[in-house]
């Protein structure tokens, strides 16, 4: 029996090692900084990857759309294939079909991340996400939702009337839209320009990242005003991958990489609730202000939202066909 099971042991060790000397390595890109809380998850998927793909598929991650220079450029570098996979965000690349609004960040949306989580399994609902991506080459392997963002503000910003000419970092989609129907100046930037434009006072405010985030990276220690909880944008970053690329993984790799997603999904989205948890603290200490809109506030701002969709409808088919499935989904449990 010893015999037998040294044998299964060096049998392993056998097919570990082999694995590894043939192992395939993707290259992933991030926006994220390796030393945020998103960045650290990402490392750890990495790590995940290799682990239950048995040391066959390795993954080299790229922090700070080093290699693309743009956040926005991550997916164009996937579909050429500069490199395998964007870890970026589907809201992106609304330019190239107004659809992958609807596949990102849901404005005025949901209340929770788990709930849009859950909007995948809903009848239909992949089919048509997948029909999305693949349109443009790329296959989305799955989402990883820290939760809702806060916007970082050198102003203060206790309601919806007082962000009327609030200039603010926005990113491209349709947040610019419903905040300036709401009276604010929204100025699409680059997620890795927005310290520079912080700091310099070329803008009142940013949509960033969540509290943790942006308390990380020192967004508020020279703008002291914040909205916490967050309502207005709670994107999903996607992982998706150059389609050739993903047929050319083995089966077990495929799930490796689903598998590894889906923990980091749910990793990040606790991992930022205990971690703004910790911020708000800190930021009480340093004489933060932390605006916590009314539910009347917030219902405007879903009002507004909601016209917003309605015009987004107009851009694309796909557009059209997403929407109308995230609000059938809402109805269907209880969040519209």
């Amino acid at each position: 029996m010893i015999k037998l099971l040294n044998r299964v042991i060096i049998a392993l060790a056998v097919i570990a090692v082999m694995g590894s000397a043939n192992a395939k390595t993707l290259k992933v890109e991030t926006h994220f900084t390796a030393s945020s809380p998103n960045g650290e998850v990402a490392a750890q998927f990495a790590k995940n990857v290799e682990e239950f793909s048995g040391g066959t598929l390795k993954i080299q991650m790229f922090y700070s759309s080093s290699v693309s220079g743009k956040s926005a450029e991550v997916f164009n570098s996937a579909q050429s294939g500069i490199i395998d996979c964007d870890m970026t965000g589907a809201g992106y690349q609304t330019g190239k079909n107004a659809a992958f609004q609807f596949a990102g960040d849901v404005m005025g949306g949901y209340d929770t991340p788990y709930q849009q989580y859950d909007f995948l399994k809903y009848p239909g609902a992949q089919k048509a996400v997948d029909n999305l991506y693949n349109k443009y080459g790329m296959t989305l392997i799955g989402w990883w939702i820290p939760g809702h963002e806060s916007l970082i503000s050198s102003v203060p910003i206790p309601t919806v009337a007082s962000i009327k000419d609030f200039k603010f970092r926005s990113p491209p989609g349709m947040e610019s839209m419903i905040f300036a129907d709401l009276g604010a100046k929204p100025i699409v930037m680059d997620f890795g320009e927005v310290p520079t434009a912080l700091q310099t006072g070329l803008i009142d405010g940013a949509d960033y990242s969540s509290l943790a985030t942006n308390t990380a990276g020192g967004h508020y220690e020279k703008n002291k005003y914040a909205t916490y909880p967050g309502f207005h944008s709670m994107p999903a970053d996607h992982l998706t991958c150059n389609t050739k690329v993903w047929k050319g993984l083995k089966a077990h790799e495929r799930g490796a990489m689903k598998a590894g997603i889906e923990i980091a999904g749910r990793t990040i989205t606790s991992l930022v609730e205990r971690k703004n948890a910790e911020a708000v603290k800190e930021l009480n200490a340093a004489g933060v202000t932390l605006h916590d809109w009314s539910k009347a506030d917030r219902a405007k701002f879903r009002k507004s939202a909601l016209k917003a969709w309605e015009t987004w409808k107009t851009k694309s088919p796909e557009a059209a066909q997403l929407i109308e499935m995230h609000k059938a989904y809402m109805k269907a449990n209880g969040i519209l």
